[in-house]
């Protein structure tokens, strides 16, 4: 039987989404008009959060955040060595120092209570902040990370760009979206088109901070702002002024119809992923294989990765490839890349973490995926395992 490729992820573009832009192609704005505000309103009420700015992806939503929270240089902040390397490098751009504290065996998430113990090791005020990873999906207990960022004075800046519709309850019993920022200073989307809201490229800052979200506004755009409060002097309607050494950082009204579009549809596309998963994690128990850590029902999990772990991991994925499924693996953690190595980290300095990347792998996972296409990946998985 001739299968097509199945990828670990991709996009689902539809008609409606397909109308949506070229609607805008037929307005009078590509850029700066009213789709990307109405974008980063609705956005914001998805998350539930008070402001939300767009920008071009979610690399410039963290450069972009780590600037607004002032880091500069000098500056250490620590992050998760299991993630994609721009969580760190947005500190690098700043001329900051990047530490990093080794994950949960469990979760694959930063290990708040060994983060809590490298802080205690060093004095008050070394470390300025700190970037917590809702990594796959799954949500960090980011009540628990403010407790300590509290006691050492750290912000937190939350990525969340695996995780639009995870969500954890607190200690009152309140349930908090992933990058609402009840807890967090500032966080960050992505709209890459494997994530969860395609925009081909395309990214959203979301916080709870006035000060913070107008930094922002003012940094997406080089800088540069025509407000007439904001004016130092004004010569008439054309006048703008440079107020700091901002960025071409904005996405376009093209992209904001499309994601808008995208958006609509989003909480059935995350329980789609959820249906997926529950039949992964059905087929897979009992198995070989290490399936994604689930057990916490205050913590729901937004699935943009279903990750497995398994000892002959080079073995599978060359099987899965040989068949027509094409899996990936999330992270090489960003520690053993040759640049921070060169920083002065070292293979051995974060045992879990490097260990979860030597058997972890990335299956298919994307509401588009048909039930007999993940049939034929489970089937095609425990046929190796089996064997």
């Amino acid at each position: 039987m001739q299968i097509s490729p199945i990828p670990y992820g991709k996009q689902d573009i539809t008609d409606k989404d397909i109308e949506a832009v070229v609607n805008v192609l037929k307005s009078d704005f590509l850029t700066q008009g009213p789709s990307v505000v109405e974008f980063e309103k609705k956005f914001a009420e998805y998350i539930g959060v008070k402001y939300a700015v767009a920008v071009s992806n979610g690399t410039a939503a963290l450069h972009l955040s780590a600037l607004a929270l002032d880091v500069k240089q000098g500056d250490n902040v620590i992050t998760t060595p299991i993630t994609f390397v721009a969580s760190a490098n947005c500190i690098k751009y700043c001329d900051g120092n990047v530490s990093f504290t080794d994950i949960d065996a469990k979760t694959y998430l930063l290990d708040i209570d060994k983060l809590h113990s490298v802080l205690k090791s060093f004095p008050k005020g070394t470390f300025k902040g700190v970037i917590p990873v809702d990594f796959a999906g799954y949500p960090v207990d980011l009540e628990k990370l403010r407790e300590i960022a509290d006691e050492f004075g750290l912000w937190i800046l939350e990525d969340a760009c695996h995780a639009p519709g995870g969500y954890f309850i607190d200690s009152k019993g309140v349930k908090h979206n992933c990058g609402n920022c009840d807890y967090a200073d500032v966080a960050i989307f992505s709209f890459h088109p494997v994530k969860h809201i395609a925009t081909g490229e395309g990214g959203m800052i979301t916080t709870n901070n006035e000060d913070i979200y107008n930094k922002l506004l003012l940094l997406r755009t080089h800088g540069i702002t025509k407000s007439p409060e904001l004016l130092t002097e004004n010569h008439g309607g054309w006048y703008y002024e440079m107020q700091e050494l901002g960025f071409n950082y904005r996405l376009t009204d093209i992209q904001a119809a499309l994601g808008i579009s995208q958006l609509d549809r989003a909480k059935d596309g995350i329980e789609r992923r959820r249906v997926i998963a529950s039949k992964y994690n059905l087929a897979f128990t009992n198995t070989k294989l290490k399936i994604p850590f689930t057990a916490n029902d205050n913590y729901t999990h937004a699935y943009h990765l279903f990750i497995i772990q398994y000892e002959d991991r080079l073995g599978l994925y060359n099987y899965l490839k040989s068949n027509n499924i094409f899996t990936q693996v999330h992270y090489i953690p960003v520690h053993l890349q040759p640049y921070y190595k060169a920083q002065g980290n070292n293979k051995g300095d974060f045992p879990i973490a490097e260990n979860y990347y030597e058997h972890c792998l990335s299956l298919p996972m994307y509401p588009s995926l048909t039930d007999n296409q993940q049939d034929y990946v489970i089937n095609t998985i425990l046929e190796y395992i089996n064997k």
